[in-house]
């Protein structure tokens, strides 16, 4: 039961992380003349970190337990049955979700490696991303398991230069032990840097080919919409606070997702199908995650959906999810006002105080075709939702502007 695991993703899911365009590997040693460090800032002043603990004789909050082995597994999908049953042990890459504080922290953390991050923002450093991660496993984790640990800072790298920007990256090595026995390392990096200075907007850009061209149309039409939308966020503020209308934030419309957000505007709800391995995923991915091929095309969702898992938003407030609003204009049965409009029996405030936050449901919704999305569930009262109920595809009209897919409990749903 031993390996090493490295690959880009999100820390916890996978128990790996990635960034493009920075790593020591592909990074350069060399930075742009006269933009160097302060004198004093030497490579051997950040060595004398090396080896210095950041966490000593850690132990973990909570012993390895099955009801966390059977969270994660229901996060992520994974249905092993090394997992289940009396003789379980927990999935390998959980290594790292043993040893976090939650949002209280760990008391037993030294100061050396926040005393590195303010000697290098102080020299311009001030930016940070997590480049990647890599674990060892040298023993199975089972219920019942105390963890210990110790982390060290591991390495400082020589300055580097990455198209992130100019830096430092910093490794650090957590020893892990199950009941005193070792039982896996997790390293982990970061990139602590100064950005890169854009180049000016007038630059000039080489020929563009067909290819590049469809992206540029498809980028200018993307600013033109945010542009849209700037202009009418600055009229909005412009009103007096009495008369302001709460609003949503934007979804962020990008070369990876701009087909979606069109299908929605025609209220239509895509879902990318890979040509390759004819796997369907969603979100929207550049690639698929499944093969790797970069060709795919689209299926329509036929609207019908399960309610596969939610959770109620109390707090903080966000009166612009509960605000009422009308439903967009053509849009058919397919229309649904916003949470708390009138007449509406959705999950928003009481119509005496429409502009009022209340809780409201948020859902994890099972598709007919197999996939999930997280949305809005509309058309119960936020605490007469329940997992397994069966829901259909609306629209909701957010704002002028905003139109978003949300799911209402279908009829006899309730029962």
């Amino acid at each position: 039961m031993s390996g090493v695991v490295g690959a880009s993703g999100a820390v916890g899911a996978s128990g790996v992380s990635g960034a493009r365009g920075a790593s020591p590997e592909g990074a350069t040693a060399a930075g742009r003349p006269g933009d160097g460090p302060p004198p004093d800032l030497t490579h051997e002043r950040l060595k004398a970190y090396e080896g210095r603990p950041t966490a000593a004789a850690g132990v973990g909050k909570d012993l390895v337990n099955e009801p966390m082995i059977r969270h994660w597994c229901e996060a992520v999908g994974d249905t092993h049955p090394a997992y289940r049953g009396p003789d379980a042990i927990a999935p390998p890459t959980m290594l790292q979700a043993w040893t976090m504080g939650g949002l209280s922290g760990h008391a037993d953390r030294s100061g050396a490696y926040d005393e590195l991050s303010r000697l290098l923002d102080s020299a311009g450093y001030t930016s940070i991303v997590a480049t990647d991660c890599e674990q060892e496993y040298l023993r199975p984790l089972r219920p019942g398991d105390r963890i210990t640990f110790d982390s060290v800072i591991e390495s400082v790298s020589e300055r580097k230069t990455t198209k992130l920007g100019t830096g430092h990256f910093i490794t650090t090595r957590m020893d892990i032990r199950a009941d005193g026995e070792p039982a896996g390392t997790h390293r982990f990096r970061v990139l602590k840097y100064a950005p890169a200075a854009r180049l000016p907007k007038t630059a000039e850009r080489p020929q563009a080919t067909e290819p590049a061209r469809a992206v540029e149309q498809r980028t200018a039409a993307e600013q033109r919409m945010s542009t849209a939308a700037e202009q009418s966020a600055a009229a909005e503020h412009r009103k007096t606070p009495e008369r302001r209308t709460p609003r949503r934030p934007r979804p962020v419309i990008n070369r990876d997702n701009a087909g979606f957000w069109e299908g929605v505007r025609g209220h239509r709800l895509l879902i990318q199908h890979c040509t390759g391995c004819r796997t369907l995923r969603f979100p929207w991915l550049p690639g698929c995650n499944a093969c790797g091929s970069p060709e795919w095309d689209t299926v329509e969702a036929s609207g019908a959906g399960t309610v596969f898992s939610y959770v109620v938003m109390h707090h903080p407030p966000f009166p612009a999810f509960t605000v009422p609003d009308q439903p967009a204009d053509g849009a058919g049965p397919n229309a649904a006002a916003a949470p708390g409009a009138a007449g509406s029996d959705a999950t928003g405030p009481d119509a005496a105080d429409p502009g009022a936050a209340s809780p409201y449901a948020v859902g994890l919704i099972e598709l007919a075709e197999g996939v999930r999305m997280v949305s809005n569930i509309v058309g119960i009262p936020y605490d007469k939702v329940r997992i397994g109920m069966p829901v259909r595809l609306e629209f909701l009209c957010a704002d002028e502007e905003l139109e978003l897919p949300v799911f209402r409990v279908a009829e006899g749903g309730e029962g």
